[in-house]
């Protein structure tokens, strides 16, 4: 689709957002949104017509791009024979889906418990956890993202968390292992795996390890900064699980439908968790949708107990039919494969290239199409090149290196000192091209400000 310059109505747009939009994570006085008039593909655009490379999947959730035919097809014809219905019939949109779901997970996590997003699958696989142990605890990561809501946001290990941390949550966090910045003294992966796996276990017991339900990871931590764990640390946590009978949940909502080239993360790592929680990539965002994988040792728990939970839309088949849709298209178009082989031979390759000839660039990580360029001040030191939660007069830095990236048409995906390379997963060798070249242009005002 050709963007066609429509001000006006763009200007309407931007007033009524100002008028009465409440946006999430922001002080509303300080933000100005971009009005967006379309979308397409890797591409969305604006009112005056200036298109944009979207380097973040929208909030790393569009894996097959905007509006996809086959899937926006498959919106409207299920909206033409049933539009909505309630979660405790069994209708064929929510069947498939969680059947072609269930096909992807790993292990024997055949039960599809459906959400309408990731944070409520985090809060539902918790409680699951909880009542299938009888223990309140669950450990979680520093590094992490979990979701907004109550349980979710004390989960979480980011600075998003501090404004609604109860301190009382059942939450306890602990070092996961990142080598860049090691809290182990580790230098090499296999020190920061074990160092990691003992800090666990020591965690675990003087939390006394009959008082924890589970232990909850992303497989590879997403906004926190895209660390993939090192080999053998997803297989000791499950091992450390198996002894002390946790639950282990493993999120998948970002890194889950082909991100890291696989259908899910654990693949990467040959580990099944008890409970797997999923969103995003699920439906690529058309219709709200998350849901929790469930195991057949906790589905097995309320086989004749009541499940204390539900919601109104759970599977609602708008959603359930965007999902099946979006399998398919990831199965018939080969996405999943073409993610894993855009990562390992175009931005692999090209990120680690930009890395040598800016000196803003601490360190490249990532896999298939979802990747991270730790910023520096100073590469020796490895000082963050803006400090911890950064705001205001702080966080110039990024904030001029994101400008750049937008004037040279690429929207970034920016969290504290990283910048996230995460576009659709079937996004073409051009366009990645195209994107990594106004990338390399955006660096240059981060060289700026290294020491």
């Amino acid at each position: 689709m050709t963007p066609h310059p429509d001000p006006r109505t763009g200007a309407a747009v931007k007033a009524a957002d100002r008028a009465h939009v409440f946006h999430s994570w922001s002080a509303q006085a300080l933000i100005d949104p971009l009005a967006v008039a379309g979308a397409e593909g890797s591409y969305f655009w604006d009112y005056d017509g200036k298109r944009y490379l979207d380097f973040t999947s929208g909030l790393v959730y569009t894996n097959i791009g905007y509006q996809h035919p086959k899937v926006v097809a498959a919106i409207q014809e299920q909206a033409a024979k049933m539009t909505t219905f309630a979660p405790a019939f069994a209708i064929e949109a929510r069947s498939e889906a969680a059947r072609l779901i269930a096909e992807r997970t790993p292990g024997d996590l055949d039960k599809i418990f459906f959400t309408n997003g990731g944070a409520d699958a985090v809060e539902h696989a918790v409680r699951m956890a909880r009542l299938h142990t009888g223990r309140p605890k669950v450990l979680s990561a520093y590094r992490s993202y979990h979701g907004g809501t109550q349980q979710a946001i004390n989960i979480t290990g980011d600075p998003r968390r501090w404004a609604s941390d109860s301190a009382a949550a059942g939450v306890v966090h602990f070092w996961a292992p990142f080598l860049y910045r090691s809290r182990f003294y580790a230098e090499t992966e296999e020190q920061e795996c074990a160092r990691a796996l003992e800090h666990l276990e020591t965690t675990i017991a003087f939390e006394g390890p009959q008082t924890v339900a589970a232990i909850i990871l992303e497989t590879i931590p997403g906004t926190a900064g895209i660390m993939v764990p090192p080999p053998g640390y997803l297989a000791g946590v499950r091992e450390i699980c198996d002894k002390h009978g946790i639950v282990f949940i493993l999120d998948e909502v970002m890194a889950g439908f082909g991100r890291t080239g696989e259908w899910f993360a654990a693949d990467l790592f040959d580990v099944t968790p008890d409970l797997m929680t999923f969103a995003k990539g699920v439906n690529s965002g058309y219709v709200p949708l998350g849901g929790v994988a469930v195991s057949g040792a906790i589905a097995e728990t309320f086989a004749e107990r009541p499940y204390p939970g539900g919601l109104t839309y759970s599977g609602h088949p708008l959603a359930c039919a965007a999902a099946v849709a979006t399998i398919e298209v990831m199965a018939e178009e080969g996405i999943v494969e073409h993610a894993a082989r855009l990562g390992t031979e175009i931005v692999g390759p090209a990120l680690r290239e930009l890395a040598e000839r800016h000196p803003s660039v601490g360190e490249v990580r990532g896999v298939g199409m979802f990747w991270a360029l730790d910023l520096v001040k100073d590469r020796e030191t490895r000082e963050p090149l803006v400090p911890y939660n950064a705001a205001g007069e702080a966080n110039a830095p990024m904030a001029a290196f994101g400008a750049a990236a937008k004037a040279h048409g690429i929207w970034p995906f920016i969290n504290m000192n990283r910048t996230h390379v995460v576009p659709p997963c079937n996004v073409t060798e051009a366009e990645l091209k195209e994107g990594l070249a106004a990338l390399d242009a955006a660096l240059a005002v981060a060289d700026e400000y290294v020491a």
